[in-house]
């Protein structure tokens, strides 16, 4: 309940600001619930993205309820189809992905692509960095790049997806648009970002291909060293590649589905609130904690920033062999 409402309390009666503190609970955004379906297990990015949301909406009264439910399972493919077909029970529910998305249809992990469900929005991005042991002998995105030009197969880049994945796929990218040949990457695939960290710091691999969050608080302790990051502009003094000369950018954006054939007035909603909720404390808590970075895109604008992620990647993946 709203501090001004407890103020009102103090001086009528009871019942009445009962009343008024529902009303003000209520009728403060145009959506009275979401439920929130995260493709995935508990403590993953998307389950992050999903509660932070609906902390954020909640705690600042613009939604009046959030629920969420895990549902594992074929990379994110049983949460997809399961919205696809139970659509007409699903008129309040977002689902929650992320870049994989793309990479993954493209793979045919699973049939479904993005174009199969009702686009809503995304909400922010982690850019994907190169990191290196603090004492590496690469001090410097030119050290690397030099390094990979001279002798590709002597540079061990680790990641925590599989060959193909979002981290290998990055990692080629950054290099291609330099002018090496994305296939001499030499990818050393874990089954997890926090194992594949490991390698890193353990020396077995050279970098590490990962999102910022996942070591931006570990670059400011001085355990990791961040060579670069994959937005336009600079993030907390970590250079761009585009700032260093290379054309390469990548958003692991993150973003929410509505099931199939939503109405637009359900749509308009949806996004209503959500382009609300980043002027409110409460969502700047929840971004700050999480290093992200807003992206905001509704609708349209949302269907061509994935049209084009995806034709990047399918374009470097086929030329990978992933294809």
């Amino acid at each position: 309940m709203k501090n001004h409402i407890g103020t009102v309390c103090r001086n009528v009666a009871f019942a009445s600001c009962l009343v008024a503190g529902l009303a003000t609970n209520s009728f403060a955004g145009s959506v009275e619930s979401i439920h929130f379906l995260v493709p995935g297990g508990a403590g993953g990015g998307w389950d992050g993205t999903a509660r932070g949301v609906g902390e954020a909406l909640q705690k600042s009264g613009l939604v009046g309820q959030a629920s969420f439910e895990n549902m594992s399972g074929g990379g994110g493919g049983k949460a997809i189809a399961h919205l696809i077909e139970t659509a007409s029970r699903q008129q309040n529910t977002l689902m929650v992905s992320s870049a994989p998305f793309v990479v993954r249809s493209l793979q045919h992990i699973y049939p479904q692509s993005y174009r199969d469900l009702t686009l809503i929005a995304s909400v922010i991005a982690d850019y994907e960095v190169l990191v290196v042991n603090p004492d590496s002998k690469y001090k410097t995105w030119a050290d690397l790049e030099k390094a990979f030009k001279a002798n590709p197969g002597a540079v061990k880049i680790a990641g925590g997806s599989s060959r193909g994945g979002m981290d290998n796929l990055v990692a080629a990218q950054i290099f291609q648009a330099a002018g090496g040949d994305p296939q001499k990457v030499r990818y050393v695939a874990y089954d997890a970002g926090g194992k594949a960290l490991a390698g890193l710091l353990t020396g077995e691999v050279d970098v590490l291909s990962t999102g910022l969050g996942e070591v931006l608080e570990k670059h400011k302790k001085g355990q990791v060293r961040i060579i670069g990051v994959t937005s336009v502009d600079p993030i907390e003094g970590i250079p761009s590649f585009q700032s260093m000369g290379v054309d390469a950018y990548f958003a692991n954006w993150r973003g929410f589905f509505g099931a199939p054939n939503l109405s637009q007035d359900k749509v308009d909603a949806f996004n209503d609130v959500l382009k609300k909720m980043y002027d409110t404390p409460e969502w700047e808590v929840v971004r700050s904690r999480n290093a992200w970075t807003n992206l905001y895109q509704p609708g349209q604008e949302f269907k061509t920033f994935l049209e084009k992620q995806e034709n990047i990647l399918g374009s470097l993946m086929k030329e990978m062999g992933f294809l």
